[in-house]
């Protein structure tokens, strides 16, 4: 999953001479206005040992605090009309809105939010004239479970409330709209359509009265759509497990319901004479039980209503297979209306999840816009509706493929345009009212910032197009972008013979795979991501995550690691045959393979000590870290396992909290899924667990249950495993908190330090 006013004051570089200081340092408790907010150490079974004196080794290029100084860019987003874009920067915690308008795109703080709380901006939205931005505050939206309850890191005794908030674009004094989410501007511009305790509410931007409750109805109102006209709005009710799409007019016209059936209906888009309504239909829960350990088919159909009869006709279907899903990629089915009522739409057939188009009234077969070994995600229709803009890991360089690159494609037919081709990486592109386009771009070195690529708005831009920054004066003189190195695309191949893709950080000046010579062996550090339906890229990430986790590996390889960054079967990226591999998590956990096959492939490299090898993740790749320490000791030698997944088979061994099986299968086949799982899962590995570990959760995630690291650091204490743990008070998943999140990366950085004894 997100800005600069009061910056922390810079550390000196920190010897590891002085590692057990430092450590208790990083792992004290911290303190915001009087309430413990932060990390509190644990100790293991057994005493630490003292640590071990060594000779120091010269300071870093750089340190922790300045490599993690650069602002976070997000939710960027545009007006319907002119040339007015919003989006957020995450200042070293700091989150506000900024704003900036052709045709010199000047960047200007639109809010004033001065304290690094922990509360996230979200839902950043231009009204159609652009005159009003309206946005969420609080919450913990990247989460599987109540991401709309407070979040409060600060241990405030009144926690902030996840609201609802409307500022003018030419500047002002937000107005709260009370509590809610997901707003949707009316085609006036002058109101917001959201919801709020499952129905949908209506509220005006200037504060001038309250916001008034649309209807009651027995389900969960959401995905709400105005139609052209602005005079219905076509919704989900959902019912558990089914859901209808349905339409409200007004106070005095009953609610409609569009073809309802045991299905489940979402995601409606109007037709552009607001006759039609196109929708997703997937099949209602229940059915047969299948195995509960493997990635079941998520089948889905377009389906064509008339808006006038409510009736419904079938417009096309996938197979009932994992090709035949739902794509598990932003955005999902990505279904869009676009110019001459082309339907576009997300599928996976052809082993990519590519873009397809065809007519809403027609019975023509999709047509395949988007060819080629690579997919799209962040998928935005033009202006005129007559081209897609979407992130696409493909270009005229091989390595593209661990890259993103804004594309365009046409609705008609297979016509491809990479709009920004070359070394970086860009995502997330919207088009503005004048057609023109913005999105995020990033390189190996320089952070995410906003651009605007320089063409006329009733052009079709070109490849290598200028683009015009937008805020990159954000980033801070200490950034030590010329300090950063730029990772390297390796692959390996896995013990079943899958070809894995990996980024390769060596310290500066140094080549742990060059032969020859007497090269210095150097520690290494393999790094696992989580999701797992993520990808690690050859620069910057997009996502807020994983920019923290590129920010450490380039402060790790400047400590004088070699870090492998590695992206397993299961990712994103390379096709929906490794996204969904056979035996993988908890039936069977073959994507430890790639995990196990990464230490081998750096222990066989001329410049690593092999007995020096470590590994840490987070979340996915926290469970598979856990797995990596248990299982092969002899490898991973340390390791630091954030927030993992440890029991498949528990209550809560799913990261949705579902960890079960179904109990009408036959005891013995029940019995094998739990054995299956089970062996899947780290804590099967306890007793082969000899690495040293560093556990760190914080204790109010609503991704993967905390539960799940209290049981593992009860086992590996019986085995009287080397073990230190930290939990963050009150912060998520995701360490709202810039305070919290810096102190965990250097608690990383010092323990991998400690047990690794670097030297440089």
């Amino acid at each position: 999953m997100t800005v600069h006013r009061s910056q922390p004051s810079v550390a000196t570089p920190r010897t590891t001479a002085a590692a057990a200081a430092p450590v208790r340092r990083a792992i004290a408790p911290l303190r915001f206005a009087g309430a413990v907010a932060g990390l509190i150490v644990g100790s293991a079974a057994l005493a630490p040992a003292p640590a071990q004196q060594r000779p120091a080794p010269p300071p870093a290029a750089f340190t922790l605090a300045q490599v993690m100084s650069a602002p976070f860019v997000t939710n960027l987003t545009a007006a319907a009309t002119g040339e007015r874009i919003a989006f957020t920067l995450n200042e070293r915690g700091l989150r506000n809105i900024w704003v900036a308008e052709g045709p010199d795109f000047t960047a200007r703080r639109l809010t004033q939010y001065e304290t690094d709380d922990g509360q996230e901006l979200n839902a950043v939205t231009l009204s159609p004239d652009g005159t009003w931005v309206v946005y969420t505050r609080g919450g913990d939206f990247g989460s599987n479970w109540d991401d709309a309850l407070p979040v409060n890191p600060t241990g405030a005794t009144t926690p902030v409330k996840v609201e609802l908030w409307a500022v003018p674009f030419a500047g002002g004094t937000p107005v709260s709209l009370g509590e809610g989410l997901n707003p949707v501007f009316a085609p006036s511009s002058d109101a917001v359509v959201f919801e709020r305790g499952r129905q949908l509410w209506r509220a005006p931007l200037d504060g001038s009265a309250s916001a008034t409750k649309l209807f009651d109805q027995r389900g969960s109102a959401s995905d709400a759509q105005f139609s052209p006209d602005g005079t219905r709005i076509a919704f989900v009710s959902g019912r558990g497990d089914h859901s209808f799409i349905a339409i409200y007019t007004d106070a005095a016209t009953p609610l409609r319901y569009l073809a309802p059936s045991t299905n489940r209906d979402d995601t409606p888009r109007w037709s552009a004479d607001g006759t039609q309504i196109v929708f997703v239909r997937r099949p209602g829960a229940g059915g047969p039980p299948a195995n509960s350990l493997e990635i079941q088919p998520n089948p889905f159909s377009l389906w064509v209503a008339d808006v006038r009869t409510g009736e419904a006709r079938p417009r096309w279907a996938s197979e009932r297979t994992l090709r035949g899903s739902v794509p598990s990629t932003h955005g999902g089915v990505n279904l869009h209306l676009a110019a001459g009522d082309r339907i576009t739409f997300a599928h996976m057939q052809d082993g990519w999840t590519h873009l397809y188009a065809m007519s809403l009234r027609g019975t023509d077969a999709p047509v395949l816009l988007t060819p080629g070994a690579h997919f799209a995600e962040h998928v935005t229709l033009s202006r005129d509706g007559k081209a897609l803009l979407y992130s696409g890991n493909t270009g005229p360089s091989p390595d593209d493929i661990d890259r993103r690159h804004v594309v365009r494609a046409s609705v008609e037919r297979p016509q491809l345009d990479v709009l920004t081709p070359g070394s970086g990486l860009e995502w997330t592109p919207v088009a503005m009212g004048s057609g023109r386009i913005a999105a995020i771009g990033a390189t190996a070195q320089r952070p995410p910032v906003v651009f605007v690529l320089d063409a006329p708005g009733d052009a079709r831009p070109a490849p290598n197009t200028p683009r015009r920054w937008v805020a990159g004066d954000r980033v801070p003189a200490e950034f030590p972008a010329t300090a950063l190195v730029t990772p390297k695309a390796v692959t390996y191949t896995s013990a079943d013979g899958l070809t894995i893709h990996a980024q390769l950080f060596e310290p500066t000046g140094l080549s742990i795979t060059a032969a020859g010579g007497r090269p210095v062996k150097r520690p290494a550090i393999v790094y696992v991501h989580g999701g797992p339906p993520r990808q690690m890229l050859l620069g910057w990430h997009y996502g807020d995550y994983y920019w923290n986790a590129y920010a450490m590996n380039q402060y790790l390889a400047s400590r004088g690691f070699a870090v492998l960054s590695i992206n397993y079967r299961l990712g994103i990226g390379y096709g929906h045959d490794f996204q969904r591999p056979p035996r993988a998590g908890m039936a069977g956990a073959s994507e430890y393979l790639d995990v196990k096959a990464a230490g081998e492939w750096l222990r066989a490299q001329p410049g690593v000590d092999g007995a020096r090898i470590g590994i840490y993740g987070g979340s996915y790749g926290g469970y598979l870290t856990a797995l990596a320490l248990g299982r092969d000791s002899d490898l991973f030698s340390a390791g630091v396992d954030i927030h993992g997944v440890h029991d498949w088979s528990s209550d809560s061994g799913n990261r949705f909290g579902a960890g079960t099986f179904r109990t009408e299968r036959p005891t013995s086949e029940v019995e094998a899924l739990a054995r299956t799982a089970w062996e899947s899962s780290p804590v099967s590995a306890v007793l082969t667990w000899r690495s040293p570990v560093l556990m760190i959760h914080a204790d109010d995630d609503r991704n993967v249950r905390f539960s799940q690291t209290v049981d593992l650091v009860q086992r590996l204490r019986a085995q009287r495993v080397d073990l230190e743990e930290i939990v963050v008070v009150d912060d998520t998943h995701h360490f709202m908190m810039h305070a919290n999140q810096k102190r965990v990366n250097a608690a990383i950085a010092e323990y991998l330090e400690r047990k690794l004894k670097p030297t440089m």
